[in-house]
């Protein structure tokens, strides 16, 4: 596998935005570097690397609400992944399917998603 042709940003670090694979649905965003991207090929599990925790995060690795894979593209520029994932219940870590369930409607957010499950039957606490 070459990834060295993709364009990472000035930390090592490509977009990655997940989607289901029937519905399309935008699930969520994250952010792989070539690490991350080579361990989520070869494990078919998504894998990100965390910028706030400054290490690999396997999504599902503490709720296991996994994400498995099913096919990656890539944008004209080569600056952005499309990642195909089947999710394994929420992907969302306040319990909803997808990270963006709130729309904005007449200048307010508004929540446009039911929630799957309470964030603390996922992780034992609140999102």
């Amino acid at each position: 596998m070459d990834t060295s042709e993709l364009k990472y940003d000035a930390n090592g670090l490509i977009s990655a935005i997940v989607i289901h694979p029937e519905t399309r649905e935008v699930l969520m965003l994250g952010y792989m570097n070539a690490e991350a991207l080579r361990r989520t090929i070869e494990t078919g599990l998504v894998t990100f690397w965390s910028r706030s925790r400054q290490k690999f995060w396997v999504k599902g690795e503490t709720s296991g609400q996994t994400l498995n894979l099913k096919w990656i593209r890539i944008d004209c520029d080569m600056d952005a992944l499309l990642v195909a994932a089947d999710p394994v219940g929420p992907v969302c870590h306040e319990g909803y399917l997808s990270c963006f369930y709130r729309e904005l409607q007449d200048g307010e957010w508004v929540t446009i998603a039911e929630r799957m499950i309470d964030p603390e039957e996922l992780y034992g606490k609140k999102g």
